[in-house]
C-alpha cells in the first residue's frame, strides 16, 4: 500500500518545507521529495495547503470520550480513549492509570498488552502511582497509595519487549534500589506526587529516573535554600519534564521561566486528560469522587485539580499564543520530545524516511483536519 500527500506545508521536525510531497508506503515514510519524483500512477491526497506535522504523542492520558482508564481497564476502554484524543491530533499515547488496586493494575497492563497490536496509536502504559507521597497525593485516593509490593517489579515488567512502561513514583517512598531495578528492566521512571528534597532527587536521577510528571504540580517547589523537586528538574540537563499548558495548572509566566531555565529539547507537552475530553457535561466522577468541569478546568468541589480537560492540539495552540513559543518548537514539544523521552525517537516525532507515517494535518488556526496512524487515515 502506497500513496502520497501533496500540496501542503510539511514540518519535518526541524523546519517547514514548501513544494514537497510525502511518499508513504506500508505505513512508513518512504521519502520527502519533489512531487515530480513520485512514482507514476501513485494515489495522491491533496492537503489543500494545510500544515502536515508529526502526530502528537501524549504520555499522560487518564481518559477521554467519557471513559476513565481506571473505570475501564480493558481494550474497549483504551480504544474509546484513543478515538477521542485522535480527533485532536494525538496519534500516539500511553493510557494512564492513577493509583488503584493491584488487580486493577494487572488488568490495565494486560489490556495494554493486547491493545498494542489492536488499537491504533497505543505505545504502552503509564502507571501514575500508587508509589506516591500522601502529602502530595492531589486527587489520587489516599487509600490506594502504598509502597511497592513484593511482586511489584515482576508486575511492572509485564510489557517488557512489547511496549513502553512509564512509572510515576515518589523517590522518597521507595527503596534506594527500586528505581535502579526499574530502569535496568527498561522501564521509564518519572518523579511525581512527591515531597522529595533536591538531594533525594539527585540520587534518584543517578539511579535512572529520567522524567518529571506534570512539572510544578504535586511536588516540592523551588525555594531559596531548598531547590526541591522543581529545582532538581530544571537543574538537570538530561531529564524530561511534562508540562500541562492549559492556563490552569501552571501560570504562563512560570512556564516561560521554566522553559528558559531547562536544557533545550527537554520540555514536552502532556494533557493529563480525564474522561471529559471530547464529550459534553459538567459533572463527572473520578474513582468515587465528584469532579466538576468549568471553564476548561476540572477539579473536585473543594478545588483540587483532577487531571485536565486539555487536548494536545489546544496545548500546542497555547504554547504559541500564551507562551510566545515558535510554532516549530511547540510542535516538537508535542511530538519529537515525548518520542525521545519514551525512547522512540528513531520511529516517531519526525517526517523522515523510515519513520512511522503517524501524522497530523493542521489548518491556519492549528485546528486538526486529519490524522494518519501508521499510514491509515482517520475516518
Amino acid at each position: 500500500m502506497q500513496f502520497a500527500l501533496i500540496n501542503g506545508r510539511i514540518f519535518d521536525g526541524e523546519q517547514i518545507h514548501q513544494d514537497r510531497a510525502l511518499w508513504i508506503r506500508n505505513g512508513r515514510i518512504e521519502a520527502l521529495t519533489d512531487p515530480a519524483r513520485l512514482p507514476a500512477g501513485i494515489d495522491v491526497v491533496d492537503l489543500g495547503g494545510h500544515l502536515l506535522a508529526p502526530g502528537f504523542i501524549d504520555t499522560q492520558v487518564n481518559g477521554g470520550g467519557g471513559v476513565l482508564f481506571n473505570d475501564s481497564p480493558d481494550v474497549a476502554g483504551i480504544q474509546a480513549i484513543g478515538r477521542a484524543h485522535r480527533r485532536f491530533g494525538t496519534t500516539g499515547f500511553l493510557p494512564t492509570l492513577i493509583s488503584d488496586r493491584h488487580d486493577v493494575m494487572h488488568s490495565a497492563l494486560e489490556a495494554t498488552r493486547v491493545a498494542l497490536s489492536s488499537v491504533p496509536g497505543v505505545l504502552g502504559i503509564h502507571l501514575e502511582g500508587p508509589f506516591l507521597n500522601l502529602q502530595r497525593k492531589g486527587i489520587h485516593p489516599a487509600a490506594m497509595i502504598r509502597g511497592p509490593e513484593a511482586d511489584a517489579l515482576a508486575l511492572l515488567r509485564g510489557l517488557q519487549g512489547e511496549g513502553v512502561t512509564l512509572v510515576t513514583l515518589a523517590p522518597e517512598q521507595v527503596s534506594e534500589d527500586f528505581i535502579r531495578e526499574l530502569a535496568q528492566a527498561g522501564i521509564v521512571v518519572a518523579a511525581g506526587h512527591t515531597q522529595a528534597t533536591y538531594a533525594q532527587m539527585t540520587q534518584a536521577l543517578a539511579q535512572g529516573l529520567s522524567g518529571f510528571t506534570h512539572l510544578f504540580n504535586a511536588m516540592s517547589p523551588l525555594t531559596s535554600r531548598e531547590p526541591g523537586v522543581v529545582g532538581a528538574a530544571l537543574d538537570d540537563d538530561n531529564s524530561w519534564c511534562g508540562l500541562i499548558v492549559d492556563n490552569h495548572h501552571v501560570h504562563a509566566a512560570t512556564l516561560r521561566i521554566a522553559l528558559r531555565a531547562k536544557a533545550a529539547g527537554k520540555m514536552m507537552l502532556v494533557t493529563d486528560a480525564v474522561q471529559t475530553v471530547g464529550v459534553p457535561g459538567r459533572e463527572f466522577e473520578l474513582l468515587g469522587q465528584s469532579i466538576v468541569r468549568e471553564g476548561g478546568r476540572v477539579a473536585s468541589p473543594e478545588g483540587t485539580l483532577a487531571g485536565s480537560d486539555l487536548d494536545m492540539a489546544s496545548a500546542v495552540r497555547n504554547c504559541v499564543r500564551l507562551l510566545g513559543l515558535s510554532l516549530e518548537e511547540s510542535l516538537r514539544m508535542a511530538s519529537l520530545y515525548p518520542a525521545e523521552f519514551l525512547r522512540l525517537g528513531d520511529r516517531y516525532g519526525r517526517v523522515r524516511a523510515g519513520y512511522q507515517a503517524s501524522l497530523v494535518l493542521l489548518d491556519e488556526q492549528l485546528q486538526v483536519q486529519q490524522t494518519w496512524i501508521d499510514g491509515v487515515a482517520s475516518d
